[in-house]
């Protein structure tokens, strides 16, 4: 068997055991072990196993994710997602849809807190979707907007997922946090601008409400400030040059757990469950790499990636073009891949096709930025995209009495909204480096 061949055959027995519903890290690991001794003989395969797992693991830099996930963790579970839907209720609620975009803004803020999308829908969703029914706004409305802005959690640094790219990468994770805040913000503006047109049209699903009076709202403004100085410690101290984000995310955790106790939400139960929780998510997460990590080793071996890059180069594509065929290829893979399993799967071999390329006369550096914002706004659409939209699934536990199939048919509208910002994104590179070029 040529080594092409054995690299697709790698990849379909990895996508046959994912059909199977075998746990991806397996998925990805049996494959690629099977190939690596295939390939590289049983003494080179012994001595891959018996210090891979180290070397992976004792990498100083993943010690950025259970942090940022124990930051999440506590503002999980201390509640701190009641206070800021409570203030952009106040802020925007008397709007028609305003609850609704309320829930937006939320889960904008509150990934500034948390880093993952599922926890921030999953937590708003639980704030925000009995507010929406009370006032008498749609299942369809109100469970596609939670769906889809808790994909913010990902966007809006502290994001994992763009954490685990620039481990790969070998980027500065504070500059790519810089590079994600515009396009974070770009997001939450076009979702809020969906919602406004949807009700435009549509009234009866997100009707208006009366305005909160001025002490109702400095009332909820006093919730939501401790929340900003967290933000504000953790992000200006990083950007200031005060310590690194390693360290940012272990005062960050700090700062959310103290703000979680001062408000009497944080008992000795939650503490438990934020240290549990974190524990489970990154033994996910360093799981994924171990395999991850053995399938890309393998298919290296085989010479897969670098015969399809020479394939790809030979064809004459404008290098825009190849871009948008890799962020299509993302978007099929989301059907049936989690996004950070594809991430750690697919940067390794997409990386150094993407660098060689000349795009917009960027240097190699923006490039890797550029780069990694797009695959982070392609991977969340997966998140809410049929078949599979795992956000989807998380508020439909939470909404019994809404089908499925309505919340399916309100997040194309929010669909509609990211080929927007995507496109965007592509066609401006500026919109994601701006900021980045800004604070270095």
């Amino acid at each position: 068997m040529s080594g092409l061949s054995l690299g697709f055959a790698m990849l379909g027995a990895m996508l046959a055991l994912m059909a199977l519903r075998v746990p991806i890290a397996i998925c990805m690991f049996v494959p690629g072990a099977i190939g690596y001794y295939l390939v590289a003989g049983e003494p080179a395969f012994l001595n891959l196993l018996k210090g891979s797992a180290y070397a992976r693991l004792s990498n100083y830099d993943l010690s950025v994710i259970p942090l940022f996930l124990l930051m999440g963790q506590f503002a999980t579970q201390g509640g701190l997602s009641r206070a800021l839907f409570g203030f952009a209720n106040a802020l925007v609620g008397h709007w028609r849809g305003g609850i609704a975009m309320a829930g937006v803004f939320a889960c904008a803020a509150f990934g500034t807190v948390c880093g993952s999308s599922t926890a921030t829908c999953a937590t708003v969703t639980q704030v925000a979707l009995p507010e929406m029914k009370r006032h008498g706004y749609s299942g369809r409305l109100s469970t596609a907007t939670m769906a889809a802005g808790g994909t913010l959690g990902i966007l809006i640094p502290p994001s994992v997922v763009l954490v685990v790219y620039a481990i790969l990468a070998e980027q500065n994770i504070a500059k790519l946090f810089a590079a994600a805040m515009v396009p974070g913000l770009i997001a939450a503006a076009l979702y809020v601008t969906a919602i406004a047109v949807y009700v435009r049209f549509r009234p009866e699903h997100g009707p208006a409400q009366p305005r909160r009076n001025r002490a109702e709202f400095i009332a909820a403004s006093k919730d939501v400030w401790p929340i900003a100085v967290i933000f504000v410690i953790v992000f200006g101290g990083i950007y200031g040059g005060l310590f690194t984000p390693t360290e940012g995310a272990a005062i960050g955790a700090a700062s959310t757990f103290i703000t979680a106790v001062s408000k009497r939400e944080m008992s000795f139960e939650a503490f438990k469950r934020s240290f549990l929780g974190t524990a489970e998510i990154c033994g996910f997460i360093f799981m994924i790499f171990l395999g991850a990590d053995m399938l890309n080793g393998a298919l290296a071996l085989s010479q897969m990636p670098a015969r399809v890059a020479e394939t790809v180069g030979s064809l004459a594509l404008p290098p825009v073009a190849v871009i948008v065929s890799i962020l299509l290829f993302y978007v099929v893979l989301s059907s049936v891949m989690d996004e950070l399993s594809m991430i750690i799967l697919t940067v390794p071999i997409l990386f150094p096709l993407v660098i060689d390329l000349n795009l917009y006369g960027l240097n190699d550096t923006d490039k890797a930025v550029w780069f990694g914002i797009l695959v982070l706004s392609v991977v969340e659409i997966g998140l809410i995209a049929p078949p599979v939209g795992l956000n989807v699934y998380v508020v439909n536990s939470l909404a019994p009495d809404v089908p499925m199939s309505e919340t399916y048919k309100g997040v194309f509208l929010f669909l509609a909204a990211d080929v927007v910002r995507i496109a965007l994104l592509v066609s401006f590179p500026f919109l994601s480096l701006w900021l980045m070029k800004l604070l270095s």
